[in-house]
């Protein structure tokens, strides 16, 4: 659950951190966000449907793994009623002591992530539940340094993001924190206003939070949600400014979401269906789950709503050929281990990405002046860094007919990008066939064109 504010201006004090998205950024185009925390323990959620769908009963049925703790003080929720006949009396800290994390290898979970394609990863730091996963400055032993794990989780994952080439990035829930400011359960999906805690304490105790993260981790993103508290914000000993000046004096090409409240942003954030209004706007991320949580949620692995490996592809390819870069999501169980569902996704990526990832990496959208994209049968469109040739991705085989071309797209010089020619007929005007080969992985088959 996240909030959105299309027309949020920056205050002045802020103009200052304005500069242009750094290329590493926009030449990304995907990454990988990581949910991880004791409510991997219990791992349950409503599979209601997915964000920015219509639901009048999302908090009480709220399909967000990660939102457990939230869930349960919900009076008559079924999440309530699962906990009562499984874990009884047992309060939400005790997760963070059967978290153990015991078969969690950062490597071996990077090095899967960048074979899928992945440039950049951003595990969760805290989340609103308040448990950080580093040593966090006021968090006392309520970390997974001194419980649970027993171990930095933020630097196992900095250090094998790094070490695979990968950017590092952290989120940070700034506007929740059931246990540190708790303002009691969130109900109403229409009013959760009085949820955020707003006041100077609470932001002197965030903003130690992400200094510390940004002086011990150096990362290149700052991925903040649900918003900052307003005590904060404007200038003052511990505004939110002093964090930026220090993040950007660390990192000079390092990047911030939206999601820091009406501060700073260099990019805007989407949600599954949510905030998508802000898809056009300058550089932009979508994130979404493979299934329809972020946390683990085991009640999704043998239910049909999961992203399969192609099915994520499609939605990368999307993404990319409108301009944004896709955040996809894995939620790892108490072990530490990516389930089988989510894995498969992952694999699938690779599979795909491993052939094809210079149709993603680093390209930019056609203008429609060039072509067009089509639904049937299903195409995107990408363009080279270089400005020489445009990709068509087609999902499909056989004679397939793209249409909306202009005669800058040289279709004579069609091949696949192992340098396979595809042979082209031409039809009416804008129009062509090809002829595609059968595909050797699941997804949408690339053809390269020559621009003139």
């Amino acid at each position: 659950m996240t909030m959105f504010d299309p027309s949020a201006r920056r205050p002045a004090a802020y103009e200052r951190f304005v500069h242009e998205t750094p290329a590493w950024f926009t030449d990304a185009k995907f990454g990988i966000f990581v949910h991880w925390g004791p409510y991997s323990v219990p791992a349950w959620a409503e599979p209601l449907g997915e964000h920015g769908t219509q639901h009048d009963d999302w908090f009480l049925r709220n399909p967000y793994a990660e939102w457990y703790y939230n869930t349960i003080r919900i009076p008559g929720s079924p999440a309530s009623v699962h906990q009562r006949e499984v874990w009884g009396d047992a309060p939400y800290d005790d997760f963070l002591d059967r978290w153990r994390a015991e078969a969690f290898d950062a490597d071996a979970m990077i090095a899967l992530f960048a074979r899928a394609g992945a440039r950049y990863v951003v595990p969760t730091t805290k989340h609103h539940d308040g448990v950080t996963l580093w040593e966090a400055p006021g968090t006392g032993t309520r970390n997974t340094v001194h419980r649970g794990p027993r171990r930095d989780l933020v630097a196992e994952f900095e250090r094998a993001a790094r070490a695979a080439g990968l950017r590092f990035g952290v989120y940070y829930s700034g506007g929740f924190d059931w246990h540190a400011a708790d303002t009691g359960p969130i109900w109403d999906a229409d009013d959760d206003s009085g949820a955020r805690p707003l006041d100077a304490e609470y932001a002197a105790y965030a903003k130690a939070h992400v200094l510390d993260l940004v002086q011990r981790y150096g990362p290149d993103v700052l991925w903040g949600d649900i918003d900052w508290p307003d005590a904060g914000k404007p200038e003052g000993p511990d505004s939110f400014l002093h964090v930026l000046d220090a993040f950007y004096a660390r990192n000079p090409e390092g990047v911030v979401n939206d999601r820091f409240g009406a501060t700073h942003w260099d990019f805007r954030t989407s949600e599954y269906q949510a905030g998508t209004d802000l898809e056009d706007d300058g550089a932009w991320e979508n994130c979404r789950g493979v299934g329809l949580s972020f946390g683990y949620n085991q009640r999704e692995d043998d239910l049909d709503v999961s992203l399969t490996g192609e099915a994520a592809v499609r939605h990368l390819v999307d993404v990319v050929s409108r301009g944004g870069n896709f955040l996809l999501n894995i939620g790892p169980d108490a072990a530490g281990r990516i389930p089988r569902v989510q894995r498969e996704c992952l694999e699938g990526l690779a599979a795909w990405m491993g052939p094809h990832a210079a149709a993603v990496h680093g390209t930019r959208p056609v203008p429609a002046e060039i072509a067009r994209p089509q639904d049937e049968p299903w195409v995107r469109w990408t363009a080279s860094p270089d400005g020489r040739h445009v990709n068509a991705m087609v999902d499909a085989d056989g004679t397939v007919t793209l249409t909306g071309l202009t005669g800058r797209v040289d279709v004579a010089g069609a091949q696949l990008l192992d340098g396979r020619p595809v042979p082209v007929s031409k039809g009416g005007a804008g129009q062509i066939e090809l002829q595609l080969p059968g595909r050797d992985v699941p997804g949408p088959a690339v053809v390269r064109f020559p621009l003139v």
